[in-house]
């Protein structure tokens, strides 16, 4: 029985290595990102079962082409991976407030048409599934990442409601949060915690991660939320714990400048 994958944001990065995974697993691939020439590039490298297309998430109307599409080439939509993402760094007061819209445009709404426009496709497949990319930035709100930050923990919050409104339908809708990884969008960025921290995580390891959430086919014994990599669950699982002032004092220290 072959299942099909619809990621967005999946021309490089992570979601092109998520792509990679799913592809190799067996899967209908489908490659959408707003840079559609890269993505069907990567089609073309990983042959038959991969599909690419054109998909700017901020509009919904786009996401209705781009899944009508799909699904009419793959048979059935199986699981989406909202992937796409960007990233602003450094003073909240220094970054344009057009800068901070398009985060909130992209990383929020593109999220929230991912989910509304797939619903009909999900809830009519034999399994179905959702994985959002949120971040450990999702789990204190981070200096100097304000605005990406936020719509973190606004993707986390849409994943842990439509997980608990979607289970009627018997649809998980999951999240991956990792710390930073080693692609394009955290060169060069303006954040002491991303310095302090390092970057560790590569694209394969949170693509493992989220090829693991879809393969297993018991939906009662997945977490809502996985973080990824060692210093991520270090702080997941501290921040669930300590008191509101330690957690704050902890992510002062991590943004302080050296």
């Amino acid at each position: 029985m072959q299942y099909s994958v619809f990621i967005s944001g999946a021309a490089q990065g992570i979601g092109a290595e998520i792509a990679r995974l799913f592809h190799q697993k067996g899967f209908k691939v489908g490659i959408y990102d707003i840079n559609e020439e890269q993505a069907q590039d990567l089609a073309k490298e990983l042959g038959e079962n991969a599909k690419a297309g054109y998909l700017d998430v901020s509009h919904q109307q786009q996401w209705q082409i781009a899944l009508q599409e799909f699904q009419d080439w793959a048979g059935e939509l199986n699981i989406l991976i909202n992937n796409a993402g960007i990233l602003y760094s450094g003073a909240f007061e220094h970054t344009s407030i057009q800068s901070h819209h398009r985060i909130i445009d992209i990383n929020v709404k593109g999220v929230l048409n991912g989910c509304h426009t797939a619903f009909p496709y999900l809830k009519n497949a034999r399994f179905a599934r959702v994985i959002n990319l949120s971040s450990a930035s999702a789990i204190y709100g981070q200096a100097d990442l304000a605005s990406y930050s936020a719509s973190k923990f606004a993707v986390r919050g849409l994943t842990e409601a439509l997980d608990v409104e979607w289970q009627k339908y018997n649809i998980r809708v999951l999240d991956v949060m990792p710390l930073f990884v080693q692609t394009n969008m955290v060169k060069n960025m303006d954040a002491a915690s991303i310095q302090n921290m390092g970057i560790d995580l590569t694209p394969t390891d949170v693509a493992k991660q989220v090829l693991n959430l879809a393969l297993q086919k018991n939906h009662l014994l997945l977490p809502t939320h996985t973080p990824v990599g060692i210093k991520t669950k270090l702080l997941y699982k501290i921040s669930s714990i300590s008191p509101q002032f330690l957690n704050r004092l902890s992510n002062l220290l991590l943004s302080k400048q050296h």
